[in-house]
């Protein structure tokens, strides 16, 4: 590696609208750029079904706008690494980010970290988190289907979401603490088109409480200060969804950076920060407003003042500046390499369109060895598609093969409990301890994908101090993980705990679409995902890291 090779213009810490309004602004012109995103870009805004306040887009899901952002930027030439940014030194003139996936420098950092779900500390709000109450409408509806529904909120999420979960829900009642909804009238009003949405006002949420699962919720009416109950008595349970605003993703930053009261950054109004060279972005700053165009506003905002800074140190340091490559041909939104159609959408019978083909043989390229997946397949619909699938899937690469176990010549404690099962194998066929139950669709293909290159090596990367950790496991860990296919919370977990088992003889991994696994659901009384069974006793809710999974795995 060359001194310059990891050494950026400028790094972005996540890939949300104002990260991504960024990369494309300073891509555009012709700096190098790299973001940098946990998980996956697009951010929060990718849990929202429909925008329709950013203008000159009449409609559109939050994870459609946000590909085509990313599309743009990568257009210009920006590039894009999925990696957990560990620490930080910015209090010099070449910043340096340590990250899950090693090192990088830039002369820059724009901060577009974004801010999480606020929890309202309810009695029993921690207690059913994952078993009635829930932080996304998207990831978790489903599972409460034909069910009556509270939200807290009287924000725009809290009545975007509300109009969402009549897809599922008997009865939809917004709960909020003010006299008037927090949005714009032109939003709360679209709730008179529905007539299974109530709405109470200076209402608030005291208490759930139960046994197995949520039985009853005590209310509190502000004004009068008297309280009323509800009471899911044989209806079988009910739901609340706490859209209560957000906390910003600051608490790990460095100290030195200017935070408000409240956590968030302080910049000026050109969204820089007290540190030299560091910007922030989005919603993780101080500001009135929080929607999708203040974001990418921010970020704009952000790239084009630092470009100054950032040719300054140029000649500062004598580094000449960097040659970016683009794109010859820069693809248009839901356009994929090979001509298809704008939707993107594959042809009848297949699982994998153009543009996931296109974008999948460069990382089989980096395939270390062969890796080879073996089936456990029923007579079911769902089998049937797994065989489907791993065909297409093994007809790209020669990389990848895959056969069928002949369950009737093994004994039944040698076959897998829950079909279809795929295990991933070393090249010696030998087991990971990566196991996956259905088809790793929507969010979770790129789960299995990456399950896959752990297994071919090299695999993704990771600290030196969590392989050690990884190695330190000694006891039988067994994982069940349950996903829904549209969460965009679940994959981290997922990538974390088969990364783990693909480094360790001790931990078994297997993931489950949860659609699929009703006894499951039932079994461990899932009502929000991901949702983590470990060795069939403790049951966790939540997204996860590594370092995270692992202080749980320690303390087995």
């Amino acid at each position: 590696m060359t001194d310059n090779e990891n050494l950026y213009d400028l790094v972005i810490v996540g890939g949300g609208p104002a990260g991504l309004s960024a990369a494309i602004y300073m891509a555009r012109a012709k700096y190098k750029v790299l973001v940098l995103e946990k998980e996956k870009t697009g951010g929060q805004i990718t849990i929202t079904s429909e925008v329709v306040n950013y203008p000159g887009v009449e409609l559109a899901s939050g994870k459609s706008l946000t590909d085509s952002m990313r599309k743009q930027a990568e257009g210009f030439g920006a590039a894009f690494a999925i990696a957990e940014v560990k620490d930080m030194n910015l209090d010099q003139e070449i910043k340096e980010i340590h990250t899950s996936k090693g090192d990088y420098r830039a002369f820059g950092v724009i901060l577009a970290v974004g801010a999480n779900p606020r929890r309202l500390g309810f009695e029993g709000e921690n207690t059913f988190r994952g078993r009635g109450v829930a932080y996304c409408a998207t990831c978790d509806g489903e599972f409460f289907t034909g069910m009556n529904v509270f939200v807290i909120g009287g924000g725009f999420a809290a009545v975007e979401e509300g109009i969402f979960l009549t897809k599922y829900a008997k009865h939809v009642t917004i709960i909020v603490r003010s006299e008037d909804f927090s949005c714009a009238k032109t939003v709360s009003d679209k709730l008179k088109e529905h007539d299974r949405i109530t709405v109470r006002f200076s209402t608030e949420l005291k208490k759930v409480e139960g046994s197995q699962r949520m039985e009853k919720a005590v209310f509190m009416d502000r004004t009068t200060g008297e309280t009323w109950e509800y009471d899911a008595g044989k209806e079988g349970g009910f739901g609340v969804f706490v859209f209560a605003g957000y906390e910003p993703n600051t608490r790990w930053l460095p100290e030195a950076l200017n935070l408000n009261e409240q956590g968030y950054i302080l910049t000026d109004a050109n969204q820089k920060t007290n540190l030299p060279g560091v910007y922030a972005a989005g919603d993780v700053c101080v500001k009135n407003l929080r929607q999708v165009v203040t974001a990418v506003a921010d970020g704009a905002i952000a790239a084009t003042s630092l470009e100054k800074d950032v040719t300054e140190l140029h000649k500062k340091l004598g580094i000449p500046e960097f040659t970016v490559n683009i794109p010859k041909k820069m693809l248009q939104p839901g356009t994929g390499e090979s001509g298809q159609e704008p939707d993107g959408q594959a042809e009848a019978g297949e699982f994998l369109n153009a543009s996931i083909r296109a974008q999948l043989a460069p990382v089989f390229a980096k395939f270390q060895n062969p890796v080879h997946v073996r089936a456990w397949l029923g007579e079911d619909k769902v089998s049937d598609e797994v065989k489907g699938f791993l065909d297409e899937f093994t007809e790209m690469t020669d990389r990848i093969s895959w056969e069928q176990a002949p369950a009737s010549e093994m004994e039944p404690e040698e076959q897998p409990e829950y079909l279809p099962s795929m295990e991933i194998l070393q090249p010696d066929k030998t087991p990971t301890g990566m196991i996956f139950h259905g088809v790793p669709g929507g969010h979770e293909i790129n789960s299995f994908v990456v399950a896959l290159y752990n297994a071919a090596g090299p695999g993704t990367g990771i600290a030196d101090e969590e392989r050690a950790r990884i190695e330190g496991l000694s006891k039988k860990l067994h994982l069940e993980i349950m996903v829904s296919l549209s969460c965009t919370m679940c994959p981290e977990l997922v990538m974390s705990a088969q990364k783990i088992a693909s480094l360790s003889d001790h931990v078994t991994a297997e993931v489950f679409d949860l659609a699929h696994y009703p006894k499951l659901k039932e079994h461990y009384q899932v009502m929000s995902v991901p949702c983590m069974v470990v060795n069939r006793r403790k049951v966790y809710f939540g997204k996860k890291n590594v370092s995270e999974l692992l202080d749980i795995l320690e303390a087995e």
